[in-house]
């Protein structure tokens, strides 16, 4: 974080030099400098993450394109269901690690010995867990096929992507070292694009050789245990922290406190928001698993200005909570959900009018899952409009809280859902998972507010949903006048004008102006240096 801070702080200043005074400059009566500089800092992290999470995203819609196209609607179903098992897993193999990691690698910046011993712990720790859910998968596949979509290519799939889980759990440790130290980069670069990235490749090599979907999964398998290999030592020689056990019993007892609990709110949060893939799987057949899986894929776009904006968020609140510093924190918080919700509008929008459109790239099958889409995009407004919730609780030290709320609504969603499914099918997936995310996003807010004081909503956020009723309107308009791509194509572009112009018209909050501002001065003078070059 630190680098990125004194990046900003080297930039040149122009504008000063001609004796003008910039517009960022006369908003610091309104803005205080340790809020202005937390904002920069959390903008230009999601600036570089936004970048990698659609490339992320580009490559997963790549590979499930091939794979639809590649293995037919029942194969792929298979692979489908035991990807997202294999996801499932995943969510809990570092055992709370990465939120440990984000809350005590920046307290401990300036001691190289404790940060190790983090790491290290982090490492054996997924390393442990990895190995007792491959063995576990092993085991259970048979039985998971059988009560699910019974297809022969599944038990050997399944257990082929069991060993994958800790392959996975060793990335995403070091990509949350990265994140921690503040390198927007590293993280972007392992866990939004080179892991994706060796997935597509291992599984559009397999198709090419014409192997099954079990030789799929064990292409996907290898290919990730190499960067998973290459992952470790160059973290280590990039940002100067050497995993180690030496010294982690000390640190355990502190670690597995955050860890623990972060852990058990992971396993709550699959029942919670995640077992429509299960009940999908279980209750329905392999084709409608993977038209679910589909739909999970295009959903995934509108993430992105959570994930993005969120990138650097939590270490910035680590520091700034251990700072007492609770006002700035909740004046950053409003600021950055705000962005988001900005952000991701436009997003809903194009999906709500074109989600037809765009799922018939699958195939043509895939387009059945229209209306599952556009429920679960309810929940997906929820989850971005409140902003990280679940970040800041962890971050504030209230992990159990956190942990107890997961659990409850775990128990209510799991039944909710399960009477869906059986009645209204792939649309009652959906609305279960976007009631479980509204619900706990909506008392996570609430929890905020009651422990620390912290409330982001005022009256700026209706102007990024008024304008996104102006974005909606264009592009419904052009459907009117085209159809297929090329309305998704020339829409989503009059639809962003349209939302812009809006947004101009209707003003935008002065701490978003200096955002732009300050990032757009700072990336001018980049490409201008890296041009005098």
């Amino acid at each position: 974080m630190e680098s990125e801070r004194e990046a900003a702080a080297t930039e040149p200043d122009d504008e000063r030099e001609r004796g003008e005074i910039p517009d960022d400059e006369r908003e610091r009566g309104e803005i205080p400098d340790d809020e202005r500089e937390a904002l920069e800092t959390i903008a230009h992290g999601a600036v570089l993450t936004s970048g990698g999470v659609a490339g992320q995203r580009a490559l997963i819609a790549a590979a499930e394109f091939a794979l639809t196209r590649g293995l037919g609607p029942t194969a792929y179903g298979v692979y489908a269901l035991a990807w997202r098992i294999a996801q499932l897993c995943s969510r809990l193999v570092t055992f709370g690690s990465v939120p440990a990691i984000q809350r005590y690698l920046p307290e401990y910046a300036d001691d190289a010995g404790r940060q190790g011993a983090v790491a290290g712990l982090a490492y054996a720790t997924t390393i442990g867990f990895g190995v007792a859910i491959a063995v576990g998968v092993w085991l259970a596949a048979p039985e998971i096929n059988a009560r699910t979509v019974t297809e022969p290519a599944f038990t050997g799939t399944m257990r082929a992507f069991g060993g994958l889980v800790g392959l996975l759990g060793v990335v995403m440790v070091a990509s949350a070292l990265f994140r921690a130290v503040g390198s927007a980069r590293g993280e972007v670069l392992f866990n939004k694009l080179l892991r994706p990235g060796v997935r597509l490749v291992g599984a559009v090599g397999a198709l090419t050789l014409g192997y099954s979907v079990v030789g799929v999964a064990g292409a996907i398998v290898a290919a990730t245990g190499l960067l998973a290999a290459a992952a470790v030592p160059l973290l280590a020689s990039v940002t100067g922290v050497r995993p180690t056990l030496r010294g982690a019993r000390a640190e355990a007892r502190r670690f597995y406190d955050h860890a623990a609990p972060v852990a058990m709110s992971s396993l709550g949060k699959v029942f919670q928001n995640r077992v429509d893939v299960l009940l999908v799987g279980a209750l329905l057949t392999a084709t409608a698993a993977g038209v679910y899986n589909v739909v999970l894929v295009v959903i995934a776009v509108a993430w992105i200005p959570l994930l993005s904006f969120t990138q650097l968020l939590p270490p910035v609140a680590s520091e700034l909570y251990a700072d007492d510093r609770t006002a700035t924190l909740n004046e950053v918080y409003g600021s950055v959900t705000r962005q988001i919700v900005t952000a991701v509008v436009p997003i809903l929008a194009a999906l709500v009018v074109y989600g037809r459109e765009i799922l018939g790239l699958f195939g043509e099958a895939y387009v059945a899952g229209y209306l599952p889409l556009v429920v679960y995009l309810g929940g997906v407004f929820v989850g971005s409009a409140v902003g990280a919730t679940g970040w800041l609780l962890m971050m504030t030290d209230r992990q159990y809280a956190r942990m107890a709320l997961d659990w409850l609504l775990a128990v209510l969603n799991v039944g909710l859902t399960y009477a869906f499914v059986v009645r209204y099918g792939l649309v009652g997936a959906a609305l279960g998972t976007s009631l479980a995310i509204a619900v706990q996003n909506g008392i996570q807010v609430v929890l905020l507010r009651r422990f620390e004081g912290l409330w982001p909503f005022d009256r700026t956020f209706l102007t990024p949903l008024a304008a996104g009723g102006v974005a909606a309107a264009a592009m419904f308009a052009v459907r009117a006048l085209l159809t297929g791509l090329p309305a998704v194509l020339a829409g989503s572009v009059i639809g962003l004008a349209a939302y812009a112009a809006a947004l101009r018209l209707l003003g935008v909050d002065p701490r978003d102006r200096f955002v732009a501002r300050r990032l757009a001065r700072r990336y001018r003078a980049a490409i201008a240096e890296r041009f005098d070059r």
